[in-house]
């Protein structure tokens, strides 16, 4: 069996759209799955749409990511250059097109901008409107040729695609694919600027570099007609063809960039852990033998089958991915946990308190770490809140069971000087015992009064021993004058 070759081939564009990410994942799964290579490749031939700084973006969102390449720009296996514009200089692809000219599978074409704005025009699928070339250019003599190349005529070449006929190509997912000549425009393959369209690039360089099976969106099969046509014009074995479907959000319409979570960049800047998000990318179109969800990257290679993609799109639920986020910061050890939550705490809360303690609390109950921030506000300072909060029908509190019951445990709590968690617990368990109550019963109106919030990372004496025995009379203090007023 042939090695398995892959490329990850992004452009140079801004950040990595989720959409991108997974190309790139499912690209180095299908490699690593069966010992191949993985390759970078950067696709730098629409000039116009280059970002400084973008190419840093893709390479550290790779590494961010775990996505190690074989071969690339710095890591050269004996194919490169690995950048497209480099691989111009050595005149490769202008080589080939001179080639498909030679054997009438490409012509040059001298129109002007003006007669192609008089074409016949079409709706692409992407909705941009497109002029259909109507092979003007071919009918020109060879002596006509050269006579424009000669006087330095601007040109493009673009392929020759028979008017009659079908093409078929085959994709690892959908099987044959069979569409009618006719319906094929004669693309441009060298621009008027002498560069590759990314269309032709992306065969001549897929081939040059053994390139033995192609991941991309299902956007580009109807595309892949003239790929097929140009391996077949060049006399190529094409590689296995692999089209993913459509990533949507919960409208079902095309993830945008526009909705604020569809870069890598988004997300980790929200508080999700890389791991988490290639962990959810992963199943995006992609589904195990069994239910199982939480996946390292080694397990996903171990995993991963291509032949389990799914051809209907996936919709990118954002509270999915915030839960499988919650279950890895579960998992965190407490070096890495904290390491990550401490400086969140610290932007929070100025006084001197236990910190790695009101981090720790947080651990379980969280599911991306800027969430922390609602949970742990009231350690620095007690919220203005509404005493309704008091009554809770399943721990029976009301308005004057709570009061009595701060109006008891406050004068306990001022005696008391062991300010630890399991002595403070004792201590009030012995006050429940006494009255005949359910825990709750007490516990409740105890961490209203100290948390001002219906829901907290811990319970009353955990908040206790952080808060002190000072801050903690204060506040309960507090809820009394709150209950009393009402």
């Amino acid at each position: 069996m042939e090695k398995i070759r892959t490329r990850y081939a992004p452009s140079p564009t801004g950040k990595m759209h989720v959409g991108n990410l997974r190309t790139a994942l499912y690209e180095f799964l299908v490699a690593k799955h069966e010992n191949g290579d993985f390759m970078l490749r950067i696709e730098d031939t629409d000039q116009e749409r280059f970002v400084d700084g973008a190419i840093d973006i893709i390479n550290d969102t790779l590494e961010q990511a775990g996505l190690y390449h074989d071969e690339g720009p710095d890591k050269d296996g004996g194919y490169g250059p690995y950048v497209q514009s480099e691989r111009m200089k050595t005149g490769i692809y202008m080589k080939y097109a001179k080639e498909l000219v030679e054997k009438g599978e490409a012509y040059y074409c001298f129109c002007t901008k003006e007669r192609l704005a008089t074409l016949k025009t079409v709706v692409s699928e992407d909705g941009k409107t497109i002029n259909v070339y109507d092979k003007h250019c071919l009918n020109l003599s060879k002596e006509e040729v050269e006579k424009n190349l000669s006087e330095g005529k601007p040109f493009v070449i673009r392929q020759n695609i028979p008017n009659e006929g079908t093409t078929t190509f085959h994709d690892e997912l959908y099987g044959d694919i069979t569409v009618e000549n006719s319906e094929l425009d004669d693309m441009i393959l060298i621009k008027s600027d002498g560069y590759p369209t990314y269309n032709f690039a992306n065969v001549v360089d897929d081939h040059t570099m053994n390139i033995t099976h192609v991941v991309r969106g299902n956007e580009y099969i109807s595309s892949s007609p003239k790929y097929q046509r140009l391996y077949d014009a060049f006399g190529w074995e094409s590689p296995h063809y692999i089209h993913l479907p459509l990533i949507t959000d919960e409208n079902h319409k095309k993830l945008s960039k526009r909705c604020g979570h569809a870069s890598f960049e988004d997300l980790i800047e929200q508080g999700f852990l890389s791991e988490a998000i290639v962990n959810y990318i992963a199943l995006l179109g992609w589904s195990p033998e069994d239910n199982r969800e939480i996946f390292s990257l080694d397990e996903l290679i171990k995993e991963f089958d291509y032949h389990r993609i799914n051809k209907s799109p996936s919709v990118f639920d954002v509270q999915k991915l915030r839960w499988m986020n919650g279950e890895y910061i579960k998992a965190m050890d407490e070096e890495s946990y904290l390491k990550m939550a401490l400086p969140i705490v610290d932007e929070v809360i100025t006084k001197d308190l236990d910190k790695k303690k009101i981090a720790l609390m947080c651990k379980t109950r969280i599911e991306v770490f800027p969430d922390m921030k609602g949970h742990i506000d009231f350690f620095e300072e007690l919220p203005e809140y509404d005493i309704a909060m008091y009554e809770h029908k399943k721990m029976k509190s009301t308005l004057e069971s709570s009061l009595t019951v701060l109006k008891e445990t406050l004068p306990l709590l001022e005696a008391f000087d062991d300010y630890t968690n399991d002595s403070l617990y004792a201590m009030l368990s012995d006050y429940v015992a006494k009255k005949e109550v359910k825990t709750g019963f007490v516990m409740w109106p105890l961490r209203t009064a100290l948390s001002g919030k219906e829901m907290t990372p811990a319970g009353a004496t955990e908040i206790l021993e952080v808060l002190g025995k000072e801050e903690s009379v204060k506040r309960i203090k507090k809820g009394i004058e709150l209950l009393e007023r009402s």
